[in-house]
């Protein structure tokens, strides 16, 4: 009877409609299939002896029966959709945006695999708590591990170099890819959760070691758009993993280990190519103090034999800085010579995390289900999502050296908060007016295109750009440190805000934008077409501090020495 009524009860609710008492209705049916049918159901082989009771053998349901694993676990997609409430809640903390691998496939899938390789440990379904540790693990190591990676780029730049770091970093890509592409075939979910430690390891690592790179290889009059390519390319990474996970494609219940090891394919082509790369010229002259190497990177990436004037600005940056060392973490905050700078980072770094762009994600289902979109075609409009995501950061990319670093935060922000306040708006008063609804979806269109304009891409530029050679590798530890931070924290408190006051947390992060936009019109300068020491002077009037200025005609000739390490220390 359990059965049937559970059975009737799905269809219903698949197809889109409420069926009588609602989806508390179906969570009772569920629970009372579930002890109904675990009196009666052991494993394939097994005898009811085996779990320490007696009874006859029973068949565990397989395929198109509904059996207790599937109803439970997820695997059909009715049911899976009741049990996205509570799985959305801890997906926030994965910030996926953010890293060059495929996402996750659907959640369901990942959880049918986790409460079958634990009925056949166990002989017994995962109870419910259980699932929920074991799912709330595997997606907050993510950022936890980003956390780890961030705390061990400054070393790992200065001892390695940037191009080192990176090629080092791509162990921690491929290993974990290996890993979770065979976790199906050994039945360890295990592996899962250790390889999203370790992924995070790298994208924390790589989070601030290749802007850095790209930032120093660059030429002042393309170090805006170059910045921004990477969050191109990060979001068109996104976007693939958005593709492949499709039900249709990879996200099922036989194609996820693939999707899973296809994080190793990025990593590997890194592997291959980036051999070929030279390292940083900054790097290698001011730290390493090889000046024949660094002419001949410079030569490499100009494309031209004349480099002079390049170098000689090195040198200058080089002298501005040699007095101080080279500043560790805890020295960083007490230096006056960076304190707004490093101020600046904070608040960009944590404006971008706090400003709303998890609960947008968060709301964004049931946003299109509201407007009816069915749940099985909301894979496709959030797909349309990550068009709209990469034509945007296209553009911020191809503008960000005409219009500047500035004026595409503050109408980036400007849009966010504008969409914020919009749908928290529809989501109050839709119930009143349907129509609302799809106002909503506009909102979520335009909040993402927003955050792509300047939000997501701009902050990795000017984090390069304020900072000296010596201050650089340590203010992005604290850099990273703020956005693994903010990423984990706003995954598990924004559920509690959003039960708390519904829809009016979306005023909470309008205000956030607002005041992120407000400190950076009045703190942050245009850096555009400026070279490091010139943005140096800039924040040294803020500071409050002086700086030398530069001696014409002396610069050229001046053997170069490397910078002083007397000061440095790993954190």
């Amino acid at each position: 009877m359990a059965e049937s009524a559970l059975f009737l009860f799905l269809q219903l609710e698949s197809f889109g409609l409420e069926p009588a008492g609602g989806k508390d209705k179906i969570h009772a049916l569920c629970e009372t299939y579930l002890i109904s049918t675990s009196k009666e159901s052991v494993p394939q082989g097994k005898s009811a002896g085996s779990r320490g009771q007696k009874g006859n053998k029973a068949t565990r349901p397989r395929g198109g029966t509904a059996g207790p694993g599937q109803a439970i676990s997820g695997q059909r997609s009715a049911q899976s959709r009741l049990k996205c409430h509570l799985g959305n809640r801890v997906l926030l903390v994965s910030h996926l945006n953010e890293m060059e691998m495929p996402s996750p496939p659907r959640k369901g899938v990942l959880k049918s695999f986790y409460n079958d390789t634990y009925f056949e440990r166990h002989g017994t379904f995962m109870d419910e708590k259980v699932m929920l540790l074991l799912w709330s693990c595997t997606v907050s190591m993510f950022p936890l591990g980003g956390l780890l990676g961030s705390l061990i780029v400054g070393v790992l730049v200065d001892k390695c170099g940037r191009k080192g770091t990176l090629l080092i970093n791509n162990i921690f890509a491929i290993i974990p890819a290996i890993l979770m592409g065979v976790s199906k075939v050994a039945k360890a979910f295990e592996l899962i959760i250790f390889s999203r430690v370790v992924l995070g390891i790298c994208a924390g690592i790589s989070y601030s070691a290749l802007p850095m790179y790209l930032g120093e290889l660059a030429p002042k009059n393309l170090r805006g758009t170059l910045g921004t390519m990477t969050e191109v390319f990060v979001i068109l990474g996104v976007f693939l993993a958005q593709i492949f996970s499709l039900q249709a494609i990879l996200g099922n219940p036989t194609g996820w280990p693939v999707l899973l090891a296809l994080t190793g394919v990025p990593a590997l082509l890194q592997l291959l190519s980036l051999p070929f790369f030279p390292e940083s010229p900054r790097y290698t002259l001011i730290q390493k103090g090889d000046e024949d190497t660094a002419r001949q990177a410079l030569r490499k990436l100009r494309g031209w034999a004349d480099v002079e004037d390049e170098l000689a600005e090195m040198r200058v940056e080089d002298r501005a800085e040699r007095a101080e060392g080279r500043l560790s973490v805890l020295n960083l905050f007490t230096f006056r010579s960076v304190r707004w700078q490093l101020i600046s980072i904070v608040v960009l770094m944590a404006g971008q995390q706090l400003s709303g762009i998890n609960a947008i994600n968060y709301y964004a289902d049931t946003i299109y289900e509201s407007a009816g979109v069915e749940a099985a075609r909301s894979q496709y409009v959030t797909v349309g999502a990550g068009v709209v995501n990469i034509v945007m950061t296209v553009i911020s990319a191809s503008t960000v050296e005409c219009l500047g670093r500035r004026r595409l935060l503050l109408v980036g922000y400007g849009i966010c908060g504008s969409a914020c306040l919009t749908l928290m708006l529809a989501l109050l008063f839709q119930s009143t007016v349907p129509e609302l609804s799809y106002l909503g979806i506009i909102c979520v269109f335009a909040y993402i295109a927003g955050h792509s304009i300047g939000p997501s891409p701009v902050p990795s530029v000017v984090r390069t750009e304020i900072f000296l050679q010596s201050s650089r590798p340590a203010a992005f530890m604290v850099d990273g440190a703020v956005h693994w931070l903010t990423n984990f924290i706003v995954g598990f408190v924004f559920p509690s805000i959003q039960e708390a006051i519904g829809a009016y947390s979306f005023l909470v992060f309008a205000g956030i934008c607002l005041l992120t936009a407000v400190y950076i019109y009045v703190v942050i300068p245009e850096t555009k077409g400026k070279t490091f020491v010139e943005i140096n002077r800039t924040f040294a009037k803020r500071n409050r501090v002086e700086i030398p200025e530069r001696k014409e005609g002396v610069t050229g000739a001046e053997p170069h020495s490397p910078s002083l390490p007397a000061k440095e220390t790993s954190f």
